[in-house]
């Protein structure tokens, strides 16, 4: 009896792929991440073979950056950010701006327009959460000060990325060049004032009623003792505030999701939310992986070498001596200076989500998001051998820093 199922087929095929890509990802010592993006390439429309269903894909991908983003939203803490806000806030800002520049100065190198370098300059600019939390976990360094701080530096990216995610579509008609009459003008400024406050009022009733409201419900449900209701009302708040965010306020899903982990994150409960969605988390997420290396055409490492090549430059050493300078020049040592600049040298989940949404308005080109894609794999496979290289000059560093130090009864 035959039967037609493209989602069980692309849910199986894809997961099937990921898992064996990114063992052996593992087994080379680099991000798995890698593995579910060359995954994706496998059975995505420019290599031979089985093609899975974009579309499903696709669909199967808005819930992986649902529940991404609400993850996201689970490691928030105000607390550890304002504890590491002096430096934070004004580093991750000011090495925004920095990647966007360089990024904008390659566009404006290969010829593209304004708006498409502008997008694809920040792009360049935010670091993968999931890769650096993996980082940090592995070498056991989250609670510590350099950890704080490059989570804390990491949050600020991912917030402006938020808002820039948000206001992209209301602001597309200026970045793709369009001629604007006044009244044209008007309208763009308007809709970006309507996006803006719709924003505003999400956030407003998420903080004085969902911060009330939602832990509320947790707390009820853990109460009843049953574990499966509990993992499901995880997963129903994270879904159904991202849903009813976007149908109600027009605020995108990722929006949603981070601001319904943020208000968990302030429960008692939080760490058994974090844990009990952890597995659902990590499916969907590598789904949204791998959709993004369906994306992906490997000939751009032909036509394109040199954009390619230089795209690159940017994400590991445009980005990491942008953050090199910052830490430094805050007085920090050298060694949490070169593993702040190692943590970021990488992109990731919202630099994808950002590119796909400029391609869906018209504002980025399929072949420049194919060029950041192919920037952020190499990226996330170039980032393990910094860390490695790293660890291997932390004792030598770690001593130069204490032999700085003065000595007990010293001056100075």
């Amino acid at each position: 009896m035959p039967h037609h199922t493209p989602l069980i087929t692309t849910i199986v095929v894809g997961l099937t792929l990921a898992f064996a890509f990114g063992a052996l990802a593992q087994r080379c010592k680099v991000s798995p991440i890698a593995g579910y993006l060359l995954a994706g390439v496998a059975i995505g429309p420019f290599t031979p073979g089985y093609v899975a269903d974009q579309a499903l894909a696709f669909e199967l991908a808005e819930i992986g950056i649902i529940l991404l983003m609400f993850g996201v939203g689970l490691h928030f803490s105000f607390a550890d950010l304002m504890s590491v806000r002096a430096i934070a806030i004004p580093g991750a800002l000011v090495q925004i701006i920095a990647a966007t520049a360089l990024g904008f100065g390659l566009t404006r190198a290969m010829g593209l327009p304004m708006g498409e370098g502008i997008v694809f300059g920040l792009a360049l600019s935010v670091a993968s959460t999931v890769v650096l939390l993996r980082a940090l976990q592995e070498r056991r360094l989250l609670s510590t000060v350099r950890g704080r701080i490059a989570v804390g530096w990491l949050v600020v990216e991912d917030i402006v990325m938020v808002l820039t995610l948000v206001l992209l579509p209301a602001l597309a008609p200026l970045l793709v060049g369009a001629t604007l009459s006044s009244a044209g003008l008007w309208m763009v400024t308007k809709q970006a004032a309507v996006t803006i406050g719709q924003v505003a009022i999400f956030v407003v009733l998420m903080m004085v009623i969902g911060r009330r409201l939602i832990p509320a419900i947790l707390h009820y449900i853990a109460h009843t003792g049953s574990r499966e209701l509990f993992r499901l009302g995880v997963l129903a708040i994270a879904l159904g505030v991202a849903f009813a965010a976007a149908k109600l306020f027009g605020v995108s899903f990722a929006l949603g999701a981070f601001f319904a982990g943020m208000i968990l994150s302030e429960s008692e409960l939080s760490q058994r939310a974090a844990e009990e969605s952890l597995p659902l988390r990590d499916a969907f997420a590598v789904l949204f992986f791998v959709s993004v290396g369906m994306l992906f055409n490997p000939s751009i490492l032909i036509t394109a070498t040199w954009p390619l090549v230089a795209t690159v430059a940017i994400i590991v050493l445009g980005k990491s001596i942008a953050a090199l300078a910052i830490v430094l020049l805050f007085g920090h040592s050298l060694l949490r200076a070169l593993f702040i600049s190692a943590s970021l040298a990488q992109i990731g989940e919202f630099s994808f989500i950002l590119a796909g949404l400029g391609v869906m308005l018209g504002v980025v080109q399929e072949s420049t998001r194919d060029l950041l894609l192919a920037g952020a794999l190499l990226s996330i496979l170039v980032n393990p051998l910094l860390f490695l290289v790293l660890d291997r000059w932390t004792p030598w560093l770690e001593a130069r820093a204490n032999a700085a130090k003065p000595a007990p009864g010293r001056l100075g």
